[in-house]
């Protein structure tokens, strides 16, 4: 692990200000180099993962990998926009070299658990390195994803809201967030199964994209349901954001749900609709108790009441709640008293389980779900106090928890994702939507240690319909929490939301870079 770097040169650039275009000029003009400026962000960490907590184990190869790239481009070598370009990766995807831990004590050898040690990179991870993005290293997670809220019981510790320490940070990659609020790197993977990009991106006033369920391959991440996990960037711009997608998304044979996105990729890439502008005349439905009865807090309302006058100063049309009527807000179903979580879709973990950890490779510390079920029966994830025993009130849970090698039944699932899409496409057509957007939260932010969770707009019903949603950040409460709006639409619109989200954020220019503070 790289501890002492060159002292700061006069040529460093200003972290809190890179994009990946400035990193790419700076590299053109001889500004700096991709080793210096991956030097820069070594010393970011240093400075600051103390306080923060964002990344928990880091790569011995990012220097040498930086000046791979820098031989590469003094040589004259065509090379990617994210050639050069820092970023993290968080823990639960595979990354040749490091534990795939999971935030979990029992599933690490230095807590006094076991390794799971792959023998490639997941597809997503494959894919940043073959783009020349330089792996800082992996990022922090509650024990197996399982909060969207924060990653207080992660091994490595607590992770704090680089944007407002004493609130939550959201999660489960929270890690990542934090990494690129702080300016550790510019870009971080994340992934959702229930509000773990969007949660974070918003409480850390950054960019998310949560993509279509199968435009980006979720293999060799450790699952929550193959049937809703999905890999997405998260950045300080939407511009970033979109070029970071650009590598993630495609076809792999590894995940047979990205064959339903060949074709749905917009031609010259996700940044090719960016533009001011993109908003005028475009229809986006607002939210109400026809999406969902939850109610936004006073002040979130007055918030979302002034980010739609500046939505309509750039021409959009806002319709009041497009779904009054439709049916749509009553397939919603909690699981369990008290949760504002739909598990529903996350019945088959066990069988996911099984086919990640023969994944793995044929050296891995476990092979099966029986033997990760025996490996972790101290803290068992299902039992009565487990992090996910509530996937026993799913009917079609226990059937698959008793034979994990055999494909689960999962005809409830489907049955509430064909009807959620049904609709959309109904409600779309008769209001003749390109789009939705809502306040990312019902209500600001909950202080941290408090037990209190996040309390999002979408997540379950974007979730389980497998639709994407791009944030961005869109003022302040007046504590200083973030507010944040989301863009949603049908499967494959990322290319479009993004336009959407870039006109607004270009227009607005609402996001400030945080004060940070070292440990």
């Amino acid at each position: 692990m790289t501890q002492n770097h060159t002292a700061a040169s006069t040529a460093d650039p200003d972290l809190t200000s890179l994009t990946v275009e400035s990193v790419q000029a700076g590299f053109r003009s001889g500004a700096f180099t991709a080793e210096r400026l991956a030097e820069a962000c070594l010393r970011q960490i240093d400075a600051y993962n103390g306080r923060y907590n964002a990344i928990i184990f880091r790569n011995d190869a990012a220097l040498a990998d930086a000046r791979a790239i820098d031989a590469r481009r003094r040589a004259g070598e065509a090379l990617g926009p994210l050639a050069g370009v820092p970023v993290v990766i968080k823990d639960p995807m595979d990354m040749v070299g490091f534990p795939t831990t999971a935030g979990w004590s029992l599933l690490h050898s230095k807590t006094g658990g076991v390794d799971l040690m792959p023998a490639t990179d997941s597809p997503v991870v494959a894919r940043m390195r073959a783009a020349g993005a330089i792996l800082l290293g992996k990022t922090n997670v509650p024990v197996l994803s399982a909060s969207g809220t924060h990653a207080d019981d992660s091994w490595a510790g607590p992770t704090l809201n680089v944007a407002m320490p004493s609130r939550v940070p959201g999660g489960s990659s929270a890690g990542t967030a934090a990494a690129v609020a702080a300016s550790m790197a510019v870009l971080g993977l994340a992934e959702e199964t229930g509000g773990s990009i969007q949660n974070p991106a918003s409480a850390q006033d950054l960019v998310g994209i949560k993509p279509t369920i199968g435009l980006v391959p979720n293999a060799g991440v450790v699952p929550l349901s193959s049937n809703r996990d999905v890999v997405g960037p998260i950045a300080r711009n939407v511009r970033d954001a979109a070029l970071c997608l650009d590598v993630l998304a495609g076809y792999t044979a590894e995940d047979p749900k990205t064959l339903a996105g060949v074709g749905k990729q917009p031609q010259g890439g996700y940044t090719s609709k960016l533009r001011s502008g993109a908003l005028q005349g475009v229809r986006l439905g607002l939210y109400g108790p026809g999406w969902r009865t939850q109610p936004l807090s006073a002040e979130a309302q007055a918030l979302y009441a002034r980010a739609a006058d500046e939505l309509r100063a750039q021409g959009a049309v806002l319709v009041d709640d497009p779904f009054l009527g439709s049916g749509f807000a009553a397939l919603r179903q909690t699981t369990g008293q008290g949760s504002n979580f739909d598990a529903r879709g996350l019945e088959s973990v066990p069988y996911d389980l099984q086919k990640y950890l023969e994944r793995l490779g044929p050296d891995a510390a476990l092979k099966t779900f029986a033997a990760f079920a025996e490996a972790t029966a101290s803290q068992a994830a299902f039992g009565a106090d487990g992090v996910l025993r509530y996937m026993h009130l799913l009917p079609q849970f226990v059937a698959c928890l008793q034979a994990p090698t055999v494909p689960p039944d999962m005809s409830d699932f489907i049955t509430v994702k064909a009807r959620y899409l049904q609709i959309v496409d109904e409600v779309f057509a008769r209001e003749r939507l390109d789009g939705l957007v809502f306040p990312q939260m019902r209500e600001e932010l909950p202080p941290i240690k408090t037990g209190q969770t996040i309390q999002e707009t979408t997540v379950g019903e974007i979730n389980i319909a497998g639709m994407p949603v791009v944030t961005v950040p869109a003022g302040y409460y007046a504590s200083g929490a973030p507010f944040g709006l989301l863009f949603v639409g049908k499967q494959w619109s990322e290319a479009d939301l993004l336009a959407y989200a870039y006109s607004y954020e270009q227009a607005t220019l609402h996001r400030k870079a945080p004060g940070l503070q070292s440990a």
